[in-house]
C-alpha cells in the first residue's frame, strides 16, 4: 500500500503511535533550541521578544516545550503498554499535537501580540496536559492501571505549575519560580518512570552478564523517600528560597537519591551495558543537582543554583529523554536495538555537556564554555536523531501495527 508523503494526512505513519509525533517534536526542540541558545551566547543572536525576556524563553521552551513533548509521548505510549488498554485515537493525537504547537505559537508571539497570545498559549498548555490525562483515563481505571496513578497526578501537577507560570506572565511577572517548580515535578516523574524502565533494563543486563545473580528491585520505600524529599524541597524553594531549611531539604533530596542508587548495586551490568549505565548516570545527575542547590541555598557554593539547575535539566531531564527515545524510538517502531557505539557516544557527550555547563556556573567562566556546552548537547541529540528519527517517521517493516514492540 502506498502511504501518503504528507504528515497532514492522517494515514501517514507518524500518526500510528502517540510517541512518534511527540518524540520527533522533542528531537527538533532539543537540537534547534539549544543550537539557537548557543548562538545567543556566542554571537548575540536575537530571541523572540516573549514575556519575561530571553532567560524565560530559554527555560520555558525547554521545560514546557521539550520536556512536555517527551512526557506526552512517553505517557501515551507506556501507560497503554503497562495496562494492555488502548488509549486515544488518531484524531485525539492530532488535536494534542496541535495544542502543543499552539503553545509555541502563542508564547513566541507574546512579545508582539501581548495578552491575547499569552492567553492562547496558557489555555492551550492546560488543555494539552488535561487532554493527555483524559485520553489515558481508560488505562488508569483498570486494575493494573491503578498502580500507575502517580503518572496521572504528576501530569495534573504539570498543569498546575503551567497555570501558575501563565498567571504570573499575564500579570507581567517572569514566572521563573513556577518553571523551577515544574522541574521538581519532572524529577518526580523521572523517579516514577525510571523505576518501571529500570526493572526491565537492568535485570535483562544482569541475566546476560551474571546469570543467577540477585535481581534488581526498585524498592518502593526508597523510591517514596526520594519522592518525598524532592517534593519537600520543591515546595520549600517555592515558598522560602534562600532559607536554611530549603538548603537542608536540598541536601536531604540528594541523600535520598543516593539511597535510591543502592538498589542498583547488584550484579555487574552497569559498566558493561549502555542503558543501565545511562540510567545510573541520570540518577547521579539528580544527586549532584540537589546537592548543589542545597549547598547554594546554605551559602556554601557560589554559582551552585545555576549548576544545580543544569544538573537537573541538562543532566537528568536530558538523559531521561535521551534514554527513552533511544529505547522506545527503536523498539516501538519495529527496529532492533542499536548495537553500535553511537548511542553510548551520544550519552557520553550529553554528560560532558552537563558537567561543562555546571562547572562553568561554579567557576564563573564566560560565554565560550556556555556556548560550547550548548553545542555539545546539540551534538548528542543530533546523534540520537540520526539513529531514531527515520524509524519515527517511516512505516513499520516488521508486519506489526501501532506501538507494538
Amino acid at each position: 500500500m502506498n502511504l501518503p508523503s504528507s504528515p497532514l494526512d492522517r494515514r501517514h505513519p507518524v500518526w500510528i503511535c502517540a510517541m512518534r509525533p511527540f518524540f520527533l517534536l522533542a528531537l527538533v526542540c532539543a537540537i534547534s533550541l539549544l543550537c539557537w541558545w548557543g548562538g545567543v551566547l556566542a554571537w548575540g543572536w536575537p530571541v523572540p521578544a516573549v514575556a519575561g525576556g530571553a532567560i524565560v524563553w530559554h527555560a520555558h521552551e525547554l521545560v514546557l516545550g521539550l520536556a512536555v513533548a517527551a512526557v506526552a509521548g512517553f505517557a501515551l505510549t507506556a501507560l497503554p503498554e503497562f495496562t494492555g488498554v488502548a488509549c486515544g485515537t488518531c484524531r485525539q493525537l492530532r488535536v494534542l499535537v496541535g495544542l502543543w504547537l499552539l503553545v509555541r505559537l502563542g508564547f513566541w508571539a507574546s512579545g508582539a501580540l501581548g495578552l491575547p497570545a499569552l492567553v492562547l498559549a496558557g489555555a492551550s498548555q492546560l488543555v494539552l496536559l488535561l487532554g493527555v490525562a483524559w485520553v489515558l483515563l481508560p488505562a488508569f481505571q483498570t486494575a493494573t492501571g491503578r498502580r500507575h496513578w502517580a503518572f496521572a497526578w504528576l501530569v495534573l501537577a504539570l498543569a498546575v505549575t503551567s497555570a501558575g507560570f501563565y498567571s504570573d506572565a499575564l500579570r507581567g511577572l517572569p514566572g521563573l519560580r513556577w518553571l523551577d517548580a515544574t522541574v521538581g515535578v519532572l524529577m518526580l516523574l523521572i523517579v516514577v518512570a525510571a523505576s518501571r524502565i529500570s526493572m526491565r533494563i537492568v535485570n535483562n543486563a544482569i541475566d546476560e552478564i551474571t546469570p543467577g545473580a540477585d535481581p534488581y528491585l526498585a524498592r518502593p520505600p526508597r523510591r517514596t523517600m526520594a519522592a518525598l524529599c524532592i517534593g519537600f524541597y520543591t515546595g520549600a524553594e517555592f515558598i522560602a528560597p534562600g532559607q536554611p531549611v530549603t538548603g537542608w531539604l536540598g541536601l536531604a533530596a540528594a541523600a535520598a537519591m543516593l539511597n535510591l542508587l543502592n538498589d542498583w548495586h547488584v550484579g555487574r551490568p552497569l559498566w558493561k551495558k549502555r542503558f543501565p549505565t545511562l540510567l545510573y548516570a541520570m540518577y547521579w545527575c539528580m544527586v549532584l543537582g540537589y546537592a548543589a542547590l542545597g549547598a547554594a541555598q546554605l551559602g556554601w557554593l557560589s554559582g551552585g543554583m545555576s549548576a544545580g539547575r543544569h544538573f537537573l535539566t541538562m543532566g537528568a531531564i536530558g538523559l531521561g529523554i535521551f534514554i527513552v527515545l533511544s529505547i522506545a524510538g527503536r523498539a516501538h517502531v519495529g527496529r532492533p536495538s542499536d548495537p553500535g557505539p553511537w548511542l553510548g557516544l551520544g550519552g557520553a557527550v550529553l554528560l560532558l555537556a552537563t558537567l561543562w555547563r555546571a562547572m562553568g556556573a561554579v567557576h564563573g567562566v564566560g560565554w565560550p564554555v556556555l556556548a560550547g556546552a550548548a553545542l555539545l548537547w546539540c551534538l548528542a541529540f543530533g546523534i540520537l536523531a540520526w539513529r531514531v528519527a527515520p524509524g519515527l517517521w517511516l512505516a513499520r517493516t516488521d508486519g506489526k501495527t501501532g506501538c507494538a514492540d
